[in-house]
């Protein structure tokens, strides 16, 4: 009896270690597919190409929004010197059980300015993205820390 519970306790305490919701860590060709993704939304955010950055996610989603906000912060101020800097560090992540959506906790280095300004009161900050599978590609949709 005490070694089932050992056990059970075990089990529990992996699922709330793991920091995505349920799943195993991705080890396909999926998992490259998720971490590319990611990278190239964030350098298309860096290099102020909004189009490519809003490819990478679903279409009016809320990562999808927040590229349109941020671009329009942008133009906004068109006689400032605007710097998107943001570096995602990927620390773990796992699918669902179907597949089809995986959890991603990034760390970020944000050093982003619109005249000298920082865009967010943050920094750096750990964050939790997902992703669903489409057709053969990645895409973003939400962000929680």
């Amino acid at each position: 009896m005490k070694r089932e519970y050992i056990l059970l306790m075990l089990l529990i305490l992996a699922i709330f270690l793991n920091g995505c919701t349920g799943g195993a860590v991705i080890t396909s060709a999926d998992g490259v597919k998720v971490e590319n993704t990611i990278k190239e939304y964030y350098l298309a955010l860096n290099d102020q190409n909004w189009s490519k950055a809003k490819n990478y996610c679903i279409y009016g989603s809320e990562l999808y929004n927040e590229v349109i906000k941020l671009e329009n912060i942008v133009d906004a101020n068109p006689y400032c010197i605007t710097v998107i800097a943001i570096y995602p560090t990927i620390l773990d992540y796992g699918f669902n059980d179907d597949g089809l959506f995986t959890c991603v906790n990034c760390y970020i280095n944000d050093f982003s300015t619109v005249c000298g300004i920082n865009i967010n009161n943050i920094q750096s900050y750990n964050i939790y993205l997902h992703l669903q599978k489409i057709g053969n590609s990645w895409k973003l949709y939400e962000k929680h820390e």
